[in-house]
């Protein structure tokens, strides 16, 4: 039986992309529900060809779903959960708020998605900058095991949401017209024209809350609890696109030749590494792409057993949709539904 599906969330960005990734995917819904706050209520969404009302996210909307995929706060995560999970339906949350929950899975489903088999109601996705990560990660490991992960990223403001790509516009059509740049509202900077090592807020470790979500997450998903992770997460002005400098040592040694093979055997993952041809991954040549690429695979001559690689993928796509409706799909291939 095809499942009753609920988006929480339909109005956002993930909303709108969810709708395209669930319909190029054919995904099978005998309803579908879009739902978001009071003051979207009416506006008329596409899906397949067909408008659909936006509803207000209510109880009984919720509670009369299968399958709920929540895109919103972490506010409306932790509201509506607990009651998808009491009427013994599912959940597939993209926020943080459940996502080191330990009675709740955090998957991608090319790496654990045996994690499905003990959900309890609620599962979560990862972090956007996490899961492409992990995905390469998980390949590599199958060489040698993981000793030390050091990552910086470059984040695209689609991550941040509507009003930071709306922001980032703005200043660039006044940069391209002569005019004053308009003050930040979005960020603490200015994002035209710059980069700003600040993607959420500071902790008293120094770190930021996006910088320990890449390190926690990791662990989880890869079940490797004491991996010794550091990151470093900077705000780019890109559109769409989050990208990844990774240097990873390894216990052992790890050939390069046996790490591209595992890289072209990981599902979900593309080797895109031709140096030669000016050939590895952006934002804009992955774009609107499910897949997390790899490339400039190469040693790291500094530490033992070391490499270094530059990886990217759609964070609206792979990095949010894609993950969550792939969880749905081995979901109900497994029967977890």
């Amino acid at each position: 039986m095809e499942p009753k599906v609920a988006v929480i969330g339909a109005t956002g960005a993930v909303g709108d992309v969810f709708l395209r990734v669930a319909a190029e995917r054919k995904f099978p819904m005998s309803e579908l529900r879009l739902l978001a706050t009071a003051r979207s209520a009416g506006k008329q969404l596409t899906y397949a060809g067909r408008k659909i009302a936006v509803e207000e996210t209510t109880e009984a909307a919720v509670a009369g779903a299968d399958l709920v995929f929540c895109s919103a706060t972490s506010e409306a995560s932790r509201r509506w959960g607990p009651v998808v999970r009491a009427a013994r339906h599912v959940m597939i949350d993209d926020g943080s708020a459940y996502r080191m929950e330990p009675n709740v899975p955090l998957v991608i489903p090319e790496v654990n998605g045996d994690d499905l088999d003990w959900h309890e109601g609620i599962v979560s996705i990862p972090n956007c900058t996490t899961t492409p990560l992990a995905m390469a990660l998980h390949a590599m490991r199958r060489v040698a095991p993981l000793r030390r992960v050091v990552a910086a990223t470059y984040q695209a403001v689609s991550g941040t949401g509507a009003a930071a790509v709306e922001e980032l516009r703005s200043q660039l059509r006044a940069f391209g017209a002569g005019a004053e740049i308009p003050a930040p509202g979005v960020y603490p900077h200015q994002i035209a024209l710059n980069v700003i090592p600040h993607v959420d807020s500071f902790e008293e470790d120094g770190f930021t809350k996006e910088e320990a979500k890449m390190r926690n997450e990791t662990r989880k998903i890869l079940h490797e609890p004491e991996l010794r992770f550091a990151a470093t997460c900077v705000r780019v002005p890109t559109m769409v696109g989050h990208a990844e400098a990774v240097h990873v040592e390894f216990e052992r040694e790890a050939p390069l030749d046996a790490l591209r093979e595992a890289l072209r055997a990981q599902p979900g993952l593309e080797l895109m590494d031709d140096p030669a041809r000016n050939l590895y991954p952006t934002p804009l040549n992955t774009a609107d792409d499910d897949r997390a690429f790899v490339g400039r695979l190469r040693v790291d001559p500094s530490v033992d057993h070391g490499v270094v690689f530059w990886c990217v993928s759609d964070n609206l796509r792979k990095g949010a949709a894609t993950n969550a409706i792939q969880i749905a799909e081995e979901l109900i291939r497994r029967g977890k539904l």
